[in-house]
């Protein structure tokens, strides 16, 4: 049977969810326990939001769930219509397989050295002694590490109108009206944005038809030589729609995770003083514990192809359900002191699978993980090798929805003294 869901209305819910999100869901959790029902302006049918370990792992576990409709309005737009995000069944395994192989080992930490030059461009322009917003500067970076290490581009001109262009585009799609515009079932402003791509799409297309003439070891380059089983390719127009997709991914979420991690550090002088030390390690665990307790994605859902049974949880095929990030992340359960800013718990005994899901989970995780905390690492790590930081404001930041993400309201604000 369906869990119980709040009582007031759709509109309530709704306006509750968009206004403090985070209240919203504990309040349910509080009333409801971890599986709940909701129901959001736009929505054709009700959502559930579960967060036991054991349902999620029931959820992410089984490859024949769907995504939730709404994806295919609110991306579509901006990524193509072959994105990997929007692709199912055995045409999105082939093209995740293929396109796998840039994140992991050797090859990810190629790119390395990119994330810290384009970490040391941006912190030679931080303000000394006065405070100042670190969001945008980790906007810069990521996406300065997305033109060079996934798109390939080295001609400076192209690179500054690439980046011009999309940190616009990307801009644009965080507006609260947007939002709310396309949570209530307009569309029209996303295809505005499709219509602002169009210099975008015309210079990528150009760069991977160089590639093609001339792969070098970007990602780009990777994706023009990747072979399917049968012995095809991606097209150009394809190619544009993974970059573009790599480019939604990658750039905002890290940009966001580490305003979050710095606004958690400069407020543990403690964490702070580890995570300088050069102990790679700590380094892993403070981003580790950031993203569970800020996890930028607050919900990944699916919806049920095969009914769902888990922990006393029963829901038939055709359920819309999704786990909620923050939800999973402070059960105390799991969790010792849910709400505290521990490091050291990912260092000794790290939480199971389903309990720490930041990235998703199952065949539709973010493949870039690993190359989001490796980049979260190394600009950490540039930024505490080169200034003392103290918190500007007095308390943490609150939540500013951009698009899918939860975002430091205030931009991460510190005071920066050079080492």
């Amino acid at each position: 049977m369906l869990p119980a869901g709040p009582a007031y209305s759709t509109s309530l819910q709704t306006a509750r969810w968009l206004a403090r999100p985070i209240r919203f869901l504990e309040d349910n959790r509080r009333a409801f326990g971890d599986a709940f029902t909701v129901m959001f302006r736009g929505f054709r049918s009700p959502l559930v939001i579960v967060s036991s370990p054991a349902v999620i792992r029931a959820l992410y576990g089984e490859r024949g769930h769907r995504m939730p409709p709404g994806r295919q309005i609110t991306l579509k737009p901006l990524v193509g219509a072959r994105s990997l995000l929007l692709l199912e069944g055995p045409e999105h395994l082939e093209r995740r397989r293929v396109m796998l192989p840039p994140f992991r080992g050797d090859r990810m930490r190629a790119y390395e050295p990119i994330m810290r030059e384009a970490s040391a461009r941006a912190l030679a322009a931080w303000p000394a002694g006065r405070p100042f917003a670190v969001h945008p500067s980790m906007q810069d970076i990521t996406l300065d590490v997305i033109l060079r290490a996934v798109f390939g581009v080295v001609d400076d001109a192209r690179r500054a109108r690439l980046h011009e262009l999309l940190g616009s585009l990307l801009a644009a799609t965080t507006s609260m009206s947007l939002q709310v515009q396309v949570l209530f079932g307009r569309t029209a402003p996303l295809e505005a944005l499709q219509l602002r791509a169009r210099e975008i799409d015309a210079l990528l297309l150009e760069e991977i038809r160089a590639r093609r003439a001339q792969p070098g070891e970007d990602i780009c380059s990777l994706l023009v030589q990747a072979v399917f089983e049968d012995g095809s390719g991606m097209s150009d127009g394809e190619i544009r729609d993974q970059l573009m997709t790599l480019l939604m991914a990658g750039h905002e979420t890290t940009a966001t995770g580490l305003a979050w991690t710095l606004d958690l550090l400069v407020r543990h002088p403690d964490a702070l003083e580890r995570a300088r030390s050069g102990d790679e390690a700590y380094l892993r665990a403070v981003v580790s514990e950031s993203l569970r307790l800020r996890p930028v994605v607050p919900l990944a859902g699916r919806r049920l192809a095969v009914p769902l049974e888990a922990d006393g949880l029963s829901l038939p095929a055709g359920t819309d359900v999704t786990p909620a990030m923050w939800l999973t992340h402070t059960r105390a359960a799991d969790y010792p002191e849910p709400y505290a800013f521990r490091p050291e718990r990912f260092l000794h005994d790290p939480p199971s699978t389903y309990t720490w899901i930041p990235f998703g989970g199952g065949v539709r995780r973010c493949i870039g993980a690993p190359f989001a905390e490796l980049e979260m690492r190394v600009v950490l790590q540039e930024v505490l090798d080169r200034f003392d930081l103290r918190p500007a404001n007095r308390t943490p930041e609150g939540i500013a929805r951009r698009n899918v993400t939860f975002s430091p309201r205030h931009g991460t604000r510190v005071v920066a003294t050079r080492r």
